[in-house]
């Protein structure tokens, strides 16, 4: 006899992975669940934050999603996303735990060698710009407007500068252009002609003191584009 729970509402729990549909971490999310599990919810909740701020968009690019894990909340709530990393290992990855169910379009791409050829509504970028030299900050962002309609939405997302006294050593390595809230708005409102900054402590969004948020989310809307 195949095994059955004992509660009949999760039998579809069994039924799935009779079907083959049990799910699987990505290289990234393993490596933080193995590591600090908790992280996990943390990072998870600023996609949740992008899906509820890009709910509804027809379009929307992800800048550096490594192994993905996080898209699938964010295809959740919009009607196509396309999902970009400049390392292959990590879209090879995300391509073999993808699940048809959630289709997303998973594609190696180095933002910094240029935009998008089609323009997305939206855009987002979690913990990307903090690894990306201040030299090629303005590259980066300009690339990004290049890639999102006149209209378009930009979300950012990086850990604050403050915040680098607690991290570890590996995340250190990696993040050499963390910012101040203040900063960070001052340097996106160079590209975008609004920006809203909100503060984050753990998974808790909040509009509270920058100096004392773990980590930044920038909410920005309506690139600017040079005068011809």
């Amino acid at each position: 006899m195949k095994p059955e729970t004992r509660e009949t509402q999760y039998g579809f729990l069994l039924d799935l992975v009779r079907q083959g549909d049990r799910q699987t971490f990505g290289l990234m999310s393993s490596g933080t669940w193995h590591q600090d599990p908790k992280r996990l919810a943390f990072v998870l909740s600023r996609y949740k934050f992008v899906s509820r701020m890009l709910e509804g968009q027809a379009q929307v690019l992800e800048v550096g999603c490594a192994d993905g894990f996080g898209s699938r909340i964010v295809r959740q709530s919009v009607n196509s996303l396309t999902a970009s990393d400049f390392d292959p290992v990590f879209i090879e990855d995300a391509q073999i735990v993808a699940d048809p169910a959630w289709p997303i379009t998973f594609v190696v791409h180095d933002i910094l060698d240029g935009p998008f050829e089609d323009r997305f509504t939206a855009a987002y970028a979690l913990d990307v710009l903090e690894h990306i030299p201040p030299k090629d900050e303005g590259r980066f962002l300009t690339n990004i407007c290049d890639s999102i309609e006149d209209s378009g939405i930009a979300i950012f997302g990086m850990p604050s500068i403050e915040s680098q006294e607690y991290a570890s050593q590996e995340s250190k390595e990696g993040h050499v252009n963390c910012q101040s809230g203040t900063q960070l708005r001052s340097t996106l409102l160079q590209y975008f002609e609004h920006c809203f900054m909100f503060s984050m402590n753990d998974e808790v969004v909040h509009t509270g003191f920058y100096p004392m948020a773990h980590y930044l989310l920038a909410l920005c809307v309506t690139p600017k584009r040079p005068a011809l």
